[in-house]
């Protein structure tokens, strides 16, 4: 949907050249000719943003400045001014107004000005949805449960969000980080400005550093204009920088700069410009371990790392599973419009004895997915469930009797061994690392039991995994579950 622009200015000319040019931008701007009808206006056909003139007939532009904001205070302003007048439009940002420009102005300095009040309404609007959200929904943020794991994290949550520390947060993927981000985020001072979240992994260090620090015009060739970067745009409130652990050694530098001098230089400007944000970063990496390989600054490290936050995985609190199930069940049944139905026993079980590599992530979607293949039932089953859970339901050890030919111990435990090793590759997508976590075991000891029982290093090495998958899934042997594991 276009976002709605109102110019109000007395100058038929003033009016068209700016009407014409941000129509062209792509926005819906209409104008009128004085402040006489702005509200009325305003609550006819809404407005995302207001382009007001100081000087106008009959109501002053302070005035009509002043009233707007006591109906819409979260309306941005632009203020258009001349000369004599700049004084005058400094008084109105202090009243409020996000910016001005000077006549005779430039369509270009006006373009810019718009851009950068539209972009910091949308943040606002974000945050106030997200506020909403979590008020409504969380409370403290879809963090539920009551394991002791959980209840370390959400301990600390509660002594540090008020404060403006910089946090590190560290855990698997699929765990909450920015869940967790944002939770602080929430909870402190802060909560009303804006939450700027960045991607830093996968994204090229040129593309990245014009995303964070913004450029001015004549920056590079395709600079036509001045850019406000993310790190403005989170001004007052948090920034949040995901995988770090992916920054250069030069934005780690930039981003230093940031934490300890509360400063930025956009792309080819010698001005430095204040910025008050809160820094919060996360990571699936060992950042010690990658300042030992010289990959990440050590002085980075213990900026970001004031107050640490490890978030556990699926598998160290088990006990949370049929709370997040609830929570869940409830959130997609009132997305879809349904009713909650309720896990059977069995589906309970499965979901349970599940190893979640994917953490909280994932079973959110299986839960997602069980809501909306169950509608119009009460009664989510486990052929609702996606096969690989359905398939964790435990099965025993079978019982083995030594008759008088005897029986080969080393030959049973190898075969139980091999169907546990497959199930715990299966389970980890054959990510050797993840189904020796599973297993309890170093990632050395997995390869060395795999090449002696015969297991290919990858899953379609030798053609002959499929088949012993199938037959460790379909109940030919025991499965590796969260609680029967056999390190």
């Amino acid at each position: 949907m276009k976002e709605k622009i109102l110019i109000i200015d007395d100058d038929a000319g003033v009016r068209q050249v700016l009407s014409d040019s941000l129509t062209s931008l792509g926005y819906a701007a209409r104008a009128l000719e004085s402040g006489d009808r702005v509200l009325g206006s305003i609550r006819e056909t809404g407005c995302d943003l207001l382009v007001l003139d100081m000087v106008l007939p009959r109501t002053d532009g302070m005035e009509v400045l002043q009233e707007v904001h006591r109906h819409h205070p979260d309306m941005p302003v632009i203020m258009i001014t001349g000369y004599a007048s700049v004084e005058t439009a400094i008084k109105a940002m202090k009243m409020g107004a996000f910016d001005y420009v000077v006549k005779p102005f430039r369509m270009e300095e006006v373009e810019l000005v718009v851009g950068k009040a539209l972009e910091r309404s949308r943040l606002k609007r974000e945050n106030l949805l997200l506020k909403r959200q979590i008020e409504s929904q969380y409370g403290m943020g879809a963090l539920a449960g009551s394991s002791p794991a959980l209840k370390k994290v959400l301990s600390v949550i509660e002594q540090v969000a008020a404060t403006r520390s910089t946090v590190l947060i560290r855990g698997a993927v699929g765990t909450g980080k920015e869940l967790v981000a944002r939770t602080l985020h929430f909870n402190s001072d802060r909560k009303d400005q804006p939450f700027v979240s960045v991607a830093c992994g996968g994204i090229p260090e040129g593309l990245l550093e014009d995303d964070l620090f913004g450029h001015v015009r004549g920056a590079f060739a395709d600079a036509a204009a001045d850019r406000q970067g993310r790190i403005e745009m989170a001004g007052g409130g948090t920034l949040f920088l995901d995988d770090v652990d992916s920054l250069s050694p030069g934005l780690q530098a930039k981003i230093l700069r940031v934490v300890v001098d509360r400063e930025v230089f956009p792309l080819g400007s010698r001005e430095k410009v204040a910025v008050d944000v809160r820094v919060i970063a996360a990571t699936r990496q060992d950042l010690k371990a990658l300042i030992d390989e010289g990959k990440f600054r050590e002085d980075l490290y213990y900026r970001l790392n004031v107050i640490a936050i490890h978030l556990p995985e699926m598998r160290e609190r088990g006990e949370d599973i049929p709370v997040l199930i609830n929570h869940f069940v409830h959130k997609y049944s009132r997305e879809m419009g349904a009713q909650p139905g309720r896990f059977s026993a069995e589906a309970l079980k499965a979901m349970g004895e599940f190893s979640w590599p994917g953490n909280v992530r994932q079973l959110e979607n299986v839960v997602e997915r069980a809501v909306a293949l169950s509608r119009g039932r009460d009664e989510i089953t486990l052929e609702d469930l996606p096969r690989e859970i359905q398939e964790a339901i435990a099965t025993p050890m079978p019982l083995i009797r030594v008759g008088d030919e005897g029986v080969s111990l080393d030959a049973v435990m190898a075969e139980y061994e091999e169907k546990m090793l497959l199930q715990a590759l299966d389970n980890a997508g054959w990510v050797k690392t993840r189904a020796a976590e599973l297993l309890k075991i170093k990632r050395t000891t997995l390869i060395e039991k795999m090449k002696r029982l015969g297991i290919p290093l990858k899953k379609n090495g030798h053609g002959r995994v499929t088949d012993e998958l199938r037959g460790a899934s379909e109940g030919s042997g025991p499965l590796l579950t969260d609680k029967a594991r056999i390190a």
